[in-house]
């Protein structure tokens, strides 16, 4: 790596004598960004190789990383299978009558006809006139459930709808990149014969429309994108199941106990066996439509995962291989706050608005990129068999740290957190236990995988730069790049950093100022108000690269809390000395204190295996350097370690009962500050990374003894939010002014047993507990919170 870095500089700085100045007049020569030639990106989005080793082994070959990318919109000449000048003119029209678009097979008669459907029949109609005949009136009831469910999708339609996208996304976006390799990786699954299951984060309206787009470019067919039904209009909808979208019956949700809710289930039970029987891929989205405010795992991806999961068990297919998908976009191009509302669902002529919008607001020099991943595909036969996990003993986080916020214990338990937000709708509920906690072990898993390969675009890398107040932009942004990408994290951009920092900041324009200064700079000036939590938005997304490093330095911050000088922590370098234990202990409890929907824990990965990962990253960072006293035995020096009775050699993760005493040995282990000069401004930049939800769940605190309770949870939780905003306009701390973050506190005290949730007539109300009602029990909940914010 060392090496490929020294000769990445040698080029580069050669490259860089030739670079043309800018032609806004910025008035200075720089190099090119070292990491950006692709021969040096990281390849991300491995499968896990503790659940799934022979997916990782099988389905991976390391020539296709130099494969390199492809930009999926840029269609030409080449693309089609004609020449001539009238070509390149139509090339779009033409590339979008040459996908191929499998036939649709007889779906309502095979659906009828499954077991499970015809096990509901008896109840549905006991009176029925002769053996295998079904009534019409249960007939018409299968086929208007299976109408609501999905339609046929339209040949015709989809290549018109194509063409128009096209044209959209060329006006809309500089480039739509997907690497060859990646896409290499899904058609070698697909080869297999087992269908496909894509499962997505959801960072935008478009992303359902987008991502069928794309795989259907890349010859994979037409895919059956599951929506939301709460997001689309009924218009919308009919329009969604021609183009080959798929709804959940509302029936679907009724009781396990309501005969209509049980013929509904099987139906899309049904529909959903055929699907993968005909070999067409699925799309699913596994986070919650943007903008809605709510859990991070969504309900519906848990059901529609769930259908999945079941359909290999009974055996209707034998595997299916699930392909973890994540995209990420410089900007959002969803509609104007005030075109819709999250809660209300878009129309279809919302959306047409919504577009012209975005294609009247964006402009040419407003365009931004996308960058759509696939991750390595994995079978779900093989997970189901051979994963593992570490759920077995979980206590909730009343029972994990409230004692210890109280000052009634200092040690924490040695178990892992139960902590569900997603609730469990019908479809999943009708499942078995054990079934159920295999799907939400499997969700978390694939969710994990999604975030882990997603690309930081250059929006993100800028606002933190511009929220943290860093002075020199140009040298920074090519710092905080190449930090993200030695951390295997890839970025979605490449080019000169001079027309880069230019290019974000003309996205960054609306809540930026820019001003011309002496010989030719430019200073950049955040607008102050409520564009600063846009800012923190985008922030946001740097925050999976660096999340150890920064529960780490939080962690650190709450040790040296009592002792830092005036001057500020790094003086206390090489005289403060931090012993291991401490270091695990403090990590533990800023980790049961942060929402599973932050840390995205792997249910394979137990607490104490993320502990020693942060305490790895903390000394492979440099800001921890492990402190040896005279005459003893290096940490580094294995060899001469005596053998006990205990094995030394154990599976990654096992931490049972046998296995804490471990643990014991890193008494005597001890670390210091390190003295490189760069490591103050970086323990701050880390620490900055979660200050946004840590002030917010601090306010809450402070805010306990203000709200007015009982009242619903979205209720408190707009309290909540006025409350932060007002603290903003009077501090001029507007990153933690976001209503997802509102609503994690509320979650949060819920499960720690500060706010209690009471059945009522007009529903569920929260009420404060007699446990914190008292002032001084609410100011240790806050001091304990505090402890980690650095200030």
């Amino acid at each position: 790596m060392l090496e490929a870095r020294l000769q990445t500089q040698q080029r580069s700085s050669q490259n860089g004598r030739e670079t043309s100045l800018w032609s806004s007049g910025f008035g200075m020569k720089l190099e090119a960004v070292i990491p950006f030639l692709g021969k040096y990106r990281p390849f991300v989005g491995r499968c896990c190789q503790t659940c799934t080793p022979k997916s990782w082994e099988s389905l991976f070959h390391r020539s296709i990383m130099d494969l390199g990318f492809c930009n999926v919109i840029q269609v030409k000449e080449e693309n089609t299978r004609f020449r001539g000048w009238l070509v390149r003119r139509l090339c779009y029209f033409l590339w979008s009558l040459e996908q191929h678009i499998h036939p649709c097979q007889d779906a309502p008669q095979k659906v009828m006809e499954s077991t499970g459907v015809q096990n509901v029949i008896p109840g549905r109609a006991p009176g029925r006139a002769g053996e295998g005949q079904v009534p019409s009136h249960v007939k018409r009831e299968v086929q208007r459930i299976l109408g609501h469910i999905q339609a046929p999708p339209r040949p015709f339609l989809l290549r018109l709808f194509s063409w128009a996208l096209l044209r959209i996304l060329n006006c809309l976006f500089l480039n739509v990149q997907l690497h060859k390799g990646q896409m290499k990786m899904v058609h070698k699954a697909a080869q297999a014969g087992s269908p496909l299951v894509l499962l997505s984060t959801h960072k935008s309206l478009l992303d359902g429309i987008l991502l069928p787009f794309v795989l259907l470019s890349q010859g994979l067919g037409v895919l059956r994108v599951a929506w939301d039904p709460r997001t689309c209009s009924p218009i919308l909808r009919a329009l969604l199941k021609k183009l080959g979208g798929l709804f959940l019956p509302p029936e679907a949700n009724l009781s396990l106990d309501s005969s209509e809710g049980v013929l509904a289930r099987a139906v899309v039970h049904a529909a959903v066996e055929q699907l993968l029987v005909s070999g067409q891929p699925l799309l699913i989205f596994l986070e919650e439509p943007p903008g809605a405010q709510g859990p991070r795992l969504s309900a519906l991806g848990q059901t529609w995962l769930g259908l999945v999961v079941q359909a290999v068990q009974v055996g209707i297919v034998p595997d299916a291989m699930l392909v973890p998908v994540a995209i990420t976009y410089d900007l959002v191009p969803d509609a104007p706050r005030d075109t819709y509302h999250a809660s209300a669902p878009l129309g279809l002529w919302t959306g047409a608005l919504a577009v012209l919008w975005s294609l009247r607001g964006w402009g040419c020099s407003r365009r931004a990129c996308v960058r759509v991943h696939l991750a390595q595909p994995f079978s779900l036969h093989e997970y189901t068999v051979t994963a593992r996990s570490c759920w077995g003993s979980r206590q909730t986080l009343e029972q994990l740290l409230q004692p210890i916020v109280l000052g009634q214990c200092t040690v924490v338990p040695d178990t892992e957190k139960v902590q569900e937000w997603t609730p469990v709708t019908g479809p999943l509920l009708a499942l078995k236990e054990e079934d159920q906690l295999l799907v939400r072990r499997l969700s978390w898993h694939i969710l994990n995988a999604c975030v882990a390969s997603s690309a930081v675009m250059s929006t993100a890398i800028m606002a933190t730069l511009l929220l943290f107040k860093h002075q020199k932009l140009l040298g920074e942004f090519s710092w905080l790049t190449e930090e993200t990408l030695l951390r295997g994290f890839d970025v979605g951009f490449s080019g000169q950093l001079q027309c880069l920092v230019q290019h974000t900041l003309s996205l960054l324009r609306p809540h930026v100022a820019l001003l011309r200064v002496q010989q030719g700079d430019l200073l950049v000036v955040l607008r102050p108000g409520p564009g600063l939590a846009h800012l923190a938005r985008l922030s946001s997304e740097m925050l999976p690269a660096f999340l150890s490093e920064a529960v780490g330095a939080c962690a650190m911050w709450g040790l040296l809390v009592g002792r830092v000088p005036p001057e500020g922590p790094w003086e206390l370098q090489g005289v403060e000395l931090l012993s291991q234990n401490q270091l695990y202990h403090q990590i533990l409890l800023l980790m049961h204190l942060l929402p599973q929907d932050l840390l995205l824990l792997q249910p394979c990965q137990s607490s104490y295996c993320y502990c020693q990962e942060v305490l790895d990253r903390l000394i492979q960072c440099g800001l921890l350097v492990a402190e040896e006293t005279p005459g003893s035995r290096p940490a580094c020096d294995t060899g001469r370690q005596r053998l006990s009775a205990k094995l030394l050699w154990k599976p990654s993760g096992d931490f049972t009962d046998s296995d804490s005493d471990n643990f014991e040995e890193a008494e005597g282990r001890y670390f210091r500050l390190s003295q490189q000069s760069r490591c103050p401004d970086f323990f701050l930049f880390l620490c900055r990374l979660l200050s946004p939800l840590l002030k917010a769940f601090a306010q809450a605190a402070t805010f306990l003894h203000r709200g007015q309770l009982p009242d619903t949870e979205s209720g408190y939780a707009e309290q909540l939010l006025r409350f932060l905003e007002a603290t903003a306009q009077e501090e001029g701390f507007f990153e933690c002014v976001d209503p997802n973050l509102a609503i994690s506190a509320v979650w949060t005290f819920r499960d720690l047993g500060v706010l209690q949730q009471m059945p009522s007539p007009a529903g569920p109300m929260l009420h404060l507990s007699p446990t914190f009602a008292s002032r001084d029990n609410q100011e240790k909940l806050e001091r304990f919170i505090r402890q980690f914010i650095c200030n």
